[in-house]
């Protein structure tokens, strides 16, 4: 039986199509490139300088100084680049990037993002996620649907944004959403929960798509 988090970047990953240029931001969206399907070819970017990422190497076969925006060691495909921040950024800020994959703290029913601090916490700073979600041409967060049993998926964000309605779906162990005009319509349920379990689990009020689908889990 999948993880929670390996359910979350099984369904992330059949977003992703051929040629897509993508941002996987630090933590579970780095998941994602485990589960590309074969048939399909992406870029993946990461802020801290290149392009052409691959996945993580073998346990033994790190490089030291070949690390994501994370610090993970990861590998790189046929063909990579590797360059300064600068031109890092002009790819992000330049509506280069067709995806980015990223957690969240909170997420609402506007589309707005709070990812990057709680107040009264030390953090490191907001990072690359302000550039990505204003840059990227389509915007998904990839979280648990709840944290310690607190909803996540909120009416507003009550915490500092990091960017202000950007979002275009939400992906949780629970289901897919998609922010509309009219607010959060669900998608696609996991089968393994119930319309009203979703809905409890979630302060925003779920607009429940007409043509639902079961989720692959």
């Amino acid at each position: 039986m999948s993880s929670v988090k390996e359910i979350i970047a099984k369904r992330v990953a059949k977003e992703l199509h051929d040629g897509d240029v993508v941002n996987l931001g630090i933590g579970l969206p780095t998941m994602v490139v485990n589960y590309v399907p074969e048939d399909v070819e992406v870029i993946l970017q990461s802020e801290n300088g290149f392009i052409g990422m691959g996945p993580a190497p073998e346990e033994g076969k790190e490089i030291k100084n070949l690390v994501n925006a994370g610090g993970t060691p990861v590998t790189v495909e046929p063909g990579a680049a590797f360059f300064d921040s600068s031109m890092s950024f002009s790819i992000i800020r330049g509506g280069h990037v067709d995806v980015t994959v990223l957690g969240s703290l909170q997420v609402d029913e506007e589309g707005n993002l709070a990812n990057w601090m709680i107040p009264g916490k030390k953090v490191p700073g907001m990072g690359g996620a302000m550039d990505l979600v204003v840059g990227a041409k389509k915007v998904i967060i990839a979280m648990t649907h709840t944290a310690k049993g607190k909803a996540k998926i909120l009416k507003k964000c009550t915490l500092p944004l990091t960017a202000k309605g950007q979002v275009n779906f939400i992906i949780t162990e629970m289901g897919v959403m998609e922010v509309t005009d009219k607010g959060l319509e669900l998608k696609e349920i996991n089968p393994n929960y119930s319309i009203e379990q979703v809905q409890e689990a979630t302060e925003a009020t779920l607009i429940i798509s007409k043509e639902l689908k079961n989720m692959e889990v």
